[in-house]
């Protein structure tokens, strides 16, 4: 039954977003004829999917099959209900009432487990559409170990793809790439290699963001998978991911990388990317062009009041303002991101602070903030923006030491390759499969690597700054 179960699931997945909303929602009508009961699940499902853009010519709003269920009702029965009408409220842009339902949800289930196979991945979508960090790590790491013990391997490669969405947002790189290289096999064991897209358009983004050379390589496999196999429901997110990346890699070209990052089309995408399409379009003279994107980040902030977003909205207008008034708008978006865990973007406001401070001759004032975007950005591994705070900080008349970067040219070519994927998360057992070499190979280079790099363990490996 659990193979059935999980072959619908793998069917349903490969089916476009719309084609796959159209489905579920005739479902849900159908089930509205009958068993008012059996309504709920299909209803919320298709709002989650209405939420990410989904669309039908059937004029049904899913929101309304459903009645609302008693106070005394169970509470995974109500938090179905909230979790319904706030991917409604999302479809719609009303933040604050999709931050309203979704917070209803969570108190329904923080102090209870969850076991319901559909209410738990839609908790941590709700997460993920209002930038809840925190509880969308903690729902997708429940959801994973509910998943392992069930033996449900769709559900384990959902956990470990969706919960690296976050892992990515707050600076877990080398977790995000290990989630991603995990559930690859797991997509390629279904038989759908279209399935495999996802995972490896998060290794492409995770490379990037930490200046890697394989980056083109697991670029040119999602650009292979999308011309070769139907996607399916992903396919949205998959493109949003690959645009990012390709933004990322065009970052010394504003214009080019606008070209990339105007195609993203996800807002949960669009604000993850949201600090590279500010400096992208300031560095590009388009301010025209940032204050549209800042406009729908405002309304996302009134509406969710995080601080992750609070600190995005006041870093965009520091970048838009007058020079007078830019520090005020730094302050208050430092100040918002120490209740925020998205450490690349507290990395990227010290940088740009920073460079304001440098630019208006206020050297001393620069240094601090230089100095401290320095040691967030090497400690993500954040290659290219750890070298770039180091030339403004040099700039600013402060000597840099070039850590760690001269050692890596004593590697060999293969121990390049296997240092670069293990500082990616990826085991030995799967950078062995990336270069079609033996675990024991992977082992051997990896053991001269830590020898030459004055190493001991995979992370300290990791913490490098390393020009591979």
């Amino acid at each position: 039954m659990r193979n059935c179960s999980r072959c619908r699931q793998i069917e349903w997945n490969t089916r476009s977003l719309t084609d796959g909303y159209d489905l579920i929602l005739r479902a849900a009508e159908v089930a509205a004829d009958g068993d008012a009961a059996l309504v709920a699940q299909p209803a919320m499902l298709a709002a989650s999917l209405a939420a990410f853009g989904a669309r039908s010519p059937r004029a049904v709003d899913p929101t309304a099959l459903v009645a609302e269920p008693a106070p005394d009702a169970p509470p995974r029965v109500r938090a179905a209900w909230a979790l319904l009408h706030g991917f409604g409220a999302v479809a719609r842009s009303d933040w604050a009432a999709a931050a309203e339902s979704f917070r209803s949800a969570f108190s329904l289930t923080d102090h209870a487990p969850v076991e319901d196979h559909l209410l738990q991945p839609n908790l941590g979508i709700a997460a993920m559409l209002i930038d809840d960090d925190e509880r969308g790590l903690r729902l997708h790491e429940q959801q994973l170990t509910a998943a392992r013990r069930a033996g449900a391997l769709n559900m384990v490669e959902h956990a470990l793809t969706r919960g690296a969405h976050f892992q990515i947002a707050t600076g877990a790189w080398p977790k995000a790439a290990g989630a991603a290289a995990e559930a690859l096999p797991l997509t390629v064991g279904t038989g759908h290699p279209g399935l495999t897209a996802l995972p490896t358009a998060q290794l492409a983004l995770v490379a990037a963001l930490r200046g890697d050379d394989v980056t083109d390589r697991h670029l040119d496999k999602v650009t292979e998978i999308r011309d070769k196999h139907p996607v399916g429901i992903t396919d949205g997110l998959v493109a949003d991911l690959t645009h990012w990346t390709r933004g990322l890699r065009a970052a010394t070209q504003p214009a080019s990388a606008l070209h990339h990052l105007e195609q993203i089309e996800g807002p949960a995408c669009r604000r993850l990317a949201a600090l590279d399409l500010f400096d992208a379009a300031i560095r590009g003279n388009r301010p025209g062009l940032a204050r549209t994107w800042l406009a729908e980040l405002e309304q996302f902030a009134a509406g969710t009041g995080l601080p992750a977003a609070t600190a995005v909205v006041e870093h965009g207008r520091a970048l838009l303002a007058a020079d007078s008034d830019a520090e005020a708008h730094f302050q208050r978006a430092l100040a918002a991101h120490a209740g925020s865990p998205r450490l690349p973007n507290r990395a990227r406001t010290h940088l740009a602070f920073g460079e304001h401070l440098r630019r208006a001759r206020r050297r001393v004032d620069a240094r601090e903030h230089l100095r401290t975007a320095l040691a967030l950005f090497e400690g993500l591994g954040a290659t290219a923006w750890a070298q770039r705070a180091a030339q403004e900080l040099r700039a600013s008349g402060e000597s840099v030491r070039r850590r760690d970067i001269a050692t890596a040219t004593e590697l060999t070519p293969q121990e390049r390759q296997v240092a670069a994927l293990v500082r990616q998360g990826l085991s030995n057992r799967d950078v062995a499969a990336q270069l079609l070499v033996s675990s024991r190979t992977v082992d051997f280079h990896l053991r001269n690597c830590y020898a030459k790099l004055g190493v001991a363990s995979r992370a300290a490996l990791t913490a490098l700054l390393l020009d591979l």
